[in-house]
């Protein structure tokens, strides 16, 4: 199974700009220096990349659960993906994971146990295995 997206990008790195498309054509739009480091109304790689970590992981954490005999009404789950300044260049040094989850009939330990469990354990979270990550997972809806 391959997965596949398309970036274009025109000009210098401060004046020019891009467009990113995925392969299902569920999403495109523009970016540029300005939406990436300055921020703005457009997309840039790493929000996407924390789209992508939020949805395996809250896809993840529902067959934990479910595995576990508590199939959830909703989990939410929000990635920050921290772009920073390191030496002459930019990384991304960290992303937090913020999960609530209303599941009916599960301990807010156990809850708690699948999360962590879960964020090691999905494809995203494996793929950026060399990046510091926090969770904060909790019941609760949200």
């Amino acid at each position: 199974m391959d997965r596949t997206a398309h970036a274009r990008w025109n000009g210098d790195l401060k004046n020019g700009s891009g467009h990113l498309k995925v392969g299902s054509g569920a999403f495109e739009g523009p970016y540029s220096f300005i939406s990436r480091f300055e921020g703005s109304g457009a997309t840039n790689p790493e929000e996407l990349l924390g789209a992508a970590h939020a949805g395996c992981f809250s896809m993840a954490l529902s067959v934990a659960l479910s595995t576990a005999g508590h199939v959830p009404t909703e989990i939410n789950t929000t990635a920050t993906v921290h772009l920073n300044k390191v030496g002459a260049g930019f990384s991304i040094t960290g992303i937090d994971l913020v999960c609530r989850g209303v599941v009916p009939g599960i301990s807010e330990a156990d809850f708690r146990r699948l999360a962590d469990e879960t964020k090691a354990g999905c494809i995203i979270s494996r793929a950026l295995a060399a990046v510091p990550m926090t969770l904060d997972a909790k019941l609760g809806g949200g």
